[in-house]
Parts: structure tokens; C-alpha cells; sequence
């Protein structure tokens, strides 16, 4: 697998390391020099921390169920969950200190560890299917489809219910967390992979308990906010011409014109992925660009007409985060074994769930799913996009055709969410070792967190999602909660039942001469010298835009520019504040997802809907 050795810009200046050694931070003010050491990581997780943790659970879980039933798009919440811990918790203390109480202090490890929790129990209302592959296996999603559709069988049916989709959840969502750890080493320091939204979360979480007396880090602190809120108010402009839908505003923007933008090629205006493009490498976002450029320029046109459908200094802080992140070590034999005894569970207990399930092939997904994980977990530290429902729709097919008619549909539907559980918690797991590492915190924390986060969302995922499913008529045309996956998911599991003789034209062909083309470019850009492979494309970047678009292709490209003429003209600011910069923008824009759900929520649409369309010829 190709490797991303270099970043973009180096986020480790004062923001996210303080400096002095391995266990201690030192931290300079204006009098006097004083020591604060690192908390053990059992002192990383509190119990105002997991309280904290659990409302913000809970609320990001209303918040991702309601876009997941209506648009079916789920934004980052990362950046949210940070700033709303640190708000939570501050508040708290300061709250408890005005009548005289003792608060322990409030570290950046402790606001670390409950964004971890709730990223961990928030993913869950979002890979437990709730709005896709759990709701594609109701009888309202079989009448709509119709009864008369081929392959769609009243057999393959099974309404939501509390329980069984808890007991779902609790047996297949953490076998995700043990599958990658032990390769956390791997994606974090070898691969140096940026993870953007894990980067610019731990800059945030950084820049709340920084101490500002070093003139970099107040500089870079003052950085940060001026682009967030220019983030903030410009994603907070951008909402008034979003009208109702997905076709208006500045999202839908032909900034290249109409043709392109029919083939995705626009520059869409997101401050997400301009910041992206600032903390990637040059060489991940041109690979992503030509990837864009293959697969939106050529492939799918051609296909649409013919087919079926300071450098020193860097080094020393480098290694004691190193020291820090490799501290609390996971032992592998863990990790192993903990994923051999849930999968063991797992195993026995999905066929009771499902009965056309055979034992034989959870086993079987189990096998081949740390791979899945691994290719996701790694895409996702490239480009900032985990494509875990594509990962899904892979077990899908695969366990569909297997099957077969009889039952085919609820075993494939059910493969789906045992691999999109996977492959979803080990890039979020990931993407929170790398806020970890950046901010001290330790990764066995982290992981603890993680599993705590879970398990609180084995439960409030469910009971939110019930709370839903009990107030309002889900997934019928005339219902604002439409969940526009359910039936796009049972369509697909009643073609897989059909076999792969029901895929387009050619469609095997291409994907297995794509498939060569990838190892082939890996292994050239494994061998060659590092001055001849840092300009070969790296196919895992490559890919993300033909499943996601060409647009965010554009928006990343731009920032590279950005960076790459910032870097020509002076480098030395480049190197101290592009990644302020980044994260300023990738967490403003974050934060107004909060705004914005809410309104969204109380059925707040925005005044205007910006559209564009051709001139008429009359």
C-alpha cells in the first residue's frame, strides 16, 4: 500500500505540543516557568467527563437520526463534540467554584477523551443502520418497493424493535476497535496519515488550554478563531440560499459551468475541505484531482453513453509525542483476542437475530473485515471521507448472492451492518488516536473511551432512534422522515440476490483491470526512490472521488494552491500558521452543523433557494 511519508504542513508548533519531555509539558508564563505533568491515562477519564459525554451522546444522536431520515447526509461532528465538551466542562467548575467547591483541573486529555466518547456513541445512530440497512428490512420499505417487484419477499421482513436492535448493535459494533489497534503505530507514525478532522480537533482542543504566554502559540490561537469565525458566518451565509433540497445554493454553485457541473466539477465553497487541502499533502490532493479528473472527466461519461446504467526543533517535539502515544501500549495479544471472543459471540448470535444468516458466513465476514477496516481507516487519514457504507454494500452483494432467494435480502442487509460497523468505529478510532497524539493524550485512554462511548450508544442509539420511529410515520413518501436509503438499500440487496448477471456490462471487467492498476501503481510507488514516488498518485486518494464526486476534488486542489503559493512566498509562515488556518476553517464550519440541525429539527428551512439552469432557447 502506498504511503503518505510527508504532510502537507507540520501542526506541531505550540498548539499542539507544549516543550518538554516525554511525560512533562512545560508551560511558560510571563514570571515564572512551573511543570505540569501529563495525567496517567486512568486520570484521563472522569466521571464528570462520561456524564458530559452521555448528554452529548445523546443530543449529537437526535441530531445524526434526524439528518439520517431526511437527507440521509451525515456532516463531521468531531469538531462540535470537542468545543461543546470544553463548554460543558468549564462551565461546570466554574459554576462549582463561585460556592467555594475544589474542581479538579479541566486538562486537554479530559476534554480529549470526551470528544472520543461521544464521536464513539454518536457513529453508532449512523453505522447502526437506523436510517438505512435496519429500516430497508421493514414491511413499510417492502410495500414501497411493491409486493409484485421481483425478489422482494414478504419472508425477508423484520420490523424495528427496541431490543433486538440493541442486542444487534451491542454484538457487532466493537469488534471495529480491536481490529486495527494493533496497527495504530502503523497509520499515525509510519504512515504520518493526516486524518484532517482528527487534526483540526486537536488543534482546537489545543488551543482552549494552550498557554498563550509564548508569542507563536498566541499568535497561532489568534489565528485560529479569526478563521473560524469567517468559516462560521460564511457557512451561516451560505444557509439562507440553501432553500429546501439538495439543488440550491452555493453548494450547487457551476462555478466552471454548467457542463462540468453536471459531471460534478464545481467548486462548491466549503471551508471543510479548502482546510483539508491545507493540511493534506500536495501529493494526496493532486492524486484525488486526477482521480476526479479519470472518473468524472472520462470514465463515466464514456459509460453513461454505452453502458447499462524550523526543522530540528520539530524532530524533538515529534518524538516526544511519539514517546507520549506509545506509552500506554495495547498489547496485540489483547487486541487479537478480544476480536477473536467477540467474533466468536458475534457469530453464534446473528443467525438467532437473522436467521437466513448462516454462522458460516458472519464467520466469513469477520475474516476478511480487519482488511476492509484497514483500507477505509487509511482513506479516511488521507482524504477526511470514511466510505464505511460503501465497505457495507461490498458485504452486502457478496452475502446476498450467496444466499440467494430464499432470504438472500435480510442476510444481505444484515452482512451490511456487521461491515459497516467494522470499518466505520476503526477509522473513527483512528481519526481519534490521531487527536490523541497531538494532544498527549494517551492512547490507551483513548481506546478506553472509545469502548465506553459504544457501549453508551449500543444503548441511547437505539432509544433515540425508538423515539423517532414512535412520534412520526418513518420512510412513507408524504413523511418529512422519509429515510431516502431504506429503500435504495433493499433495491440493492434484491440485486445482489440476483447475481452478479444482473450487473451492467463490462462492470467486472473494469473493476478488476482497476483493481491491478492499484497494485501495480502501489507496488511502483513502494520501489521506487522517494524522490521519483512522491509525484506518483496515490490510488486509495484516487478512488474517493468516483464514489464521492468531483467536487470536493476541486475544493482541496484549491487549498493545495493556497499552501503550495504561501509556501513560495514566505515558508516560515506557512509552517507556523497554515494549520491554524485549516483548522480554523474546517472547525468553523463544523460547528455550524449545530446551528443548522436545529433549525433543521423545528422544520426552519431557509428563506432562498439559489438555482441554476440553462438559458432557454425561446
Amino acid at each position: 500500500m502506498g504511503t503518505a511519508q510527508e504532510a502537507g504542513v507540520e501542526i506541531s508548533e505550540h498548539l499542539l505540543l507544549d516543550s518538554e519531555a516525554e511525560r512533562k509539558i512545560r508551560v511558560v508564563d510571563a514570571d515564572d516557568h512551573e511543570e505540569e505533568i501529563i495525567p496517567e491515562w486512568k486520570e484521563q477519564i472522569t466521571i464528570r467527563g462520561l456524564v458530559v459525554s452521555a448528554l452529548l451522546g445523546a443530543l449529537f444522536c437526535i441530531i445524526t437520526h434526524k439528518l439520517n431520515l431526511t437527507v440521509g447526509i451525515i456532516p463531521s461532528l468531531n469538531v462540535a463534540a470537542g468545543l461543546l465538551g470544553f463548554f460543558f466542562v468549564k462551565s461546570w467548575t466554574g459554576f462549582l467554584s463561585k460556592f467555594g467547591f475544589h474542581v479538579k483541573p479541566f486538562t486537554r486529555q479530559e476534554n480529549t477523551v470526551i470528544q472520543t466518547c461521544v464521536v464513539a456513541c454518536y457513529g453508532l445512530a449512523f453505522s447502526g443502520g437506523f436510517g438505512s440497512y435496519l429500516l430497508s428490512m421493514d414491511e413499510k420499505t417492502y410495500k414501497l418497493i411493491g409486493e409484485d417487484y421481483p425478489g422482494n419477499r414478504a419472508e425477508d421482513v423484520k420490523n424495528p424493535g427496541l431490543l433486538w436492535m440493541m442486542g444487534f448493535i451491542f454484538v457487532v459494533s466493537f469488534l471495529g476497535l480491536f481490529s486495527l489497534v494493533p496497527l495504530r503505530k502503523v497509520m499515525v507514525l509510519d504512515y504520518k496519515l493526516t486524518y484532517p478532522s482528527g487534526t483540526a480537533t486537536a488543534m482546537l482542543i489545543n488551543s482552549f488550554h494552550t498557554n498563550t504566554g509564548a508569542e507563536l502559540a498566541r499568535k497561532q490561537v489568534s489565528c485560529l478563531g479569526k478563521y473560524l469565525s469567517i468559516s462560521f458566518i460564511w457557512s451561516c451565509f451560505k444557509w439562507f440560499f440553501s432553500g429546501i433540497g439538495d439543488s440550491c445554493g452555493f453548494d450547487n454553485f457551476p462555478s466552471l459551468g454548467l457542463t462540468l457541473f453536471n459531471n460534478t466539477f464545481y467548486f462548491d465553497f466549503s471551508p471543510t475541505y479548502v482546510g483539508c487541502g491545507l493540511i493534506c499533502p500536495h501529493i494526496v490532493n493532486c492524486s484525488v484531482l486526477l482521480g476526479a479528473i479519470i472518473s468524472w472527466g472520462f470514465l463515466w461519461p464514456f459509460i453513461s453513453q454505452r453502458a447499462d446504467s524550523d526543522r530540528s526543533k520539530l524532530l524533538v517535539e515529534q518524538r516526544k509525542r511519539d514517546a507520549v502515544f506509545l506509552k500506554d501500549g495495547i498489547p496485540f495479544w489483547f487486541a487479537a483476542s478480544g476480536y477473536v471472543a467477540l467474533a466468536a459471540v458475534s457469530t453464534a448470535t446473528m443467525p438467532m437475530i437473522f436467521p437466513p444468516l448462516k454462522w458460516y458466513l458472519v464467520l466469513c465476514s469477520y475474516i476478511i473485515a480487519p482488511a476492509l477496516a484497514f483500507c477505509n481507516s487509511y482513506g479516511t487519514g488521507l482524504t477526511d471521507w470514511s466510505l464505511a457504507s460503501t465497505y457495507g454494500k461490498i458485504g452486502l452483494f457478496i452475502i446476498a448472492s450467496l444466499v440467494g432467494s430464499s432470504g438472500g435480502v435480510l442476510a444481505g442487509l444484515a452482512a451490511c451492518g456487521v461491515m459497516m460497523s467494522i470499518v466505520s468505529t476503526a477509522a473513527d478510532l483512528m481519526q481519534d488516536f490521531k487527536t490523541g497524539y497531538l494532544t498527549l493524550s494517551s492512547a490507551k485512554s483513548m481506546f478506553v473511551s472509545q469502548l465506553i462511548g459504544t457501549a453508551m450508544g449500543c444503548v441511547i442509539a437505539p432509544l433515540t432512534f425508538w423515539m423517532y420511529w414512535s412520534a412520526f410515520d418513518i420512510g412513507t413518501p408524504d413523511s418529512p422522515y422519509k429515510a431516502p436509503y431504506a429503500v435504495i438499500f433493499r433495491e440493492m440487496a434484491i440485486l445482489g440476490v440476483e447475481g452478479f448477471s444482473e450487473l451492467p456490462k463490462h462492470c467486472l471487467a473494469i473493476c478488476s483491470g482497476f483493481f491491478v492498476a492499484a497494485l501495480a501503481i502501489n507496488l511502483l510507488r513502494d520501489m521506487t526512490p522517494k524522490k521519483v514516488s512522491q509525484f506518483i498518485p496515490i490510488p486509495m486518494a484516487m478512488a474517493v472521488p468516483f464514489y464521492i464526486g468531483a467536487y470536493f476534488a476541486i475544493d482541496m486542489f484549491v487549498g493545495t494552491v493556497i499552501l503550495f503559493v504561501w509556501e513560495r512566498i514566505n515558508r516560515k509562515g506557512a509552517e507556523d500558521y497554515a494549520g491554524a488556518v485549516a483548522s480554523g476553517l474546517i472547525c468553523g464550519d463544523g460547528i455550524w452543523t449545530i446551528p443548522s440541525a436545529i433549525l433543521s429539527i423545528f422544520r426552519i428551512n431557509p428563506p432562498i433557494c439559489m438555482y441554476f439552469k440553462p438559458t432557454s432557447s425561446s
